[in-house]
């Protein structure tokens, strides 16, 4: 079997990624796999550089298993990890994480995958909950959500329209629509009235 071994420091410990490597290294070789190391030695939150690798490796099919030390030394959150996971099970890729006793090329490692995938989709399922609950509670403050419309250049407008453009074409030409377009250059014609004090 083709083994990818994945192994990354620490951003807590700065654990030396070495030990990691000699632990899953032995563990290939008893299993008799040809283990080919992937080592993160940069302690980043986004950039990891050889984990990338390995992931492309693995969409073109080039290992049978990934073996890393732990599941925080793979992913930085549970949907990170279940989404690898995943990818890996739609690839036909097992996975083992040495010291959470995850195997996925055996029965009761595929049990404890689901039980974990379980738990991802719980999660998401809170998460996309409080959000939700969020949103509605902003929208029943007041809150106006989404993108700020951007205010149409209405010179720009006025001289397109001075030089007989119709209004789809500058709605087009402005990335904008063409009513927004129309009632742009309406509210910059209206005349404005003075208060007499």
């Amino acid at each position: 079997m083709r083994a990818a071994v994945y192994a990354r420091v620490s951003t807590i410990d700065k654990q030396n990624p070495e030990m990691q490597m000699r632990e899953l290294i032995e563990y290939c070789d008893r299993r008799g796999w040809r283990p080919i190391v992937f080592t993160d030695c940069t302690s980043s939150a986004k950039i990891r550089p050889e984990l990338e690798q390995l992931k492309k490796a693995c969409r073109r099919r080039k290992f049978d298993v990934v073996v890393v030390y732990r599941f925080d030394r793979f992913a930085r959150s549970s949907i990170e990890l279940l989404t690898a996971l995943e990818e890996f099970r739609t690839l036909g890729i097992d996975f083992i994480s040495l010291h959470e006793n995850v195997d996925t090329t055996t029965p009761q490692g595929k049990l404890m995958f689901a039980i974990i995938a379980a738990f991802a989709e719980f999660e998401r399922e809170i998460i996309r909950e409080r959000v939700r609950s969020g949103l509605a509670q902003a929208r029943a403050n007041g809150k106006r959500l989404g993108r700020r419309p951007r205010d149409p250049d209405v010179q720009q407008i006025a001289t397109l329209r001075s030089q007989g453009a119709t209004w789809p074409a500058i709605a087009a030409q402005m990335g904008i629509s063409r009513n927004t377009a129309i009632r742009a250059l309406l509210a910059s014609q209206k005349p404005v009235t003075k208060t007499v004090q």
